[in-house]
């Protein structure tokens, strides 16, 4: 049972990264709204740290309930928004690439922290080991 929830999860996961990808690489040109392809893309990311932890501690173990780690992703993603405000010549190099941008980010912005908890909210909603009538709980 345990197997299937994370092939769940996995594919989730997948999913996430496939349209957050595709929205910041191709939500511009698609005529996409500034505040969708910005802040969807930062819904999407926390909602990937969700999916990333829960697949994280369930292998490690399964003691964690998904509240927690809905928690614990939250304060991942603030702690990312906020490290944005430290800057090393290094780390401000890799900020400039593709993986540094969309790992890191380059701008601190409180409303990324915002879109990141909708994100976390939306993936532990759906996330099956916390829908009570999920047979994956039984």
């Amino acid at each position: 049972m345990l197997g299937r929830m994370q092939a769940r999860r996995f594919a989730a996961l997948l999913l996430i990264i496939v349209f957050g990808l595709t929205l910041r690489r191709f939500g511009d040109a698609a005529g996409l709204p500034f505040f969708l392809v910005k802040y969807g893309g930062s819904l999407l990311w926390g909602s990937m740290v969700y999916v990333l932890l829960a697949l994280a501690v369930t292998a490690l173990t399964a003691r964690m309930p998904p509240a927690g780690i809905a928690a614990l992703a939250l304060a991942v993603a603030i702690c990312v928004e906020f490290f944005r405000l430290y800057h090393t010549p290094g780390l401000d190099a890799f900020r400039l690439t593709t993986a540094g941008a969309l790992l890191l980010g380059r701008v601190f912005s409180p409303w990324n922290i915002l879109a990141y908890a909708i994100g976390i909210a939306a993936a532990y909603a759906f996330d099956p080991a916390h829908r009570p009538s999920s047979p994956e709980r039984r």
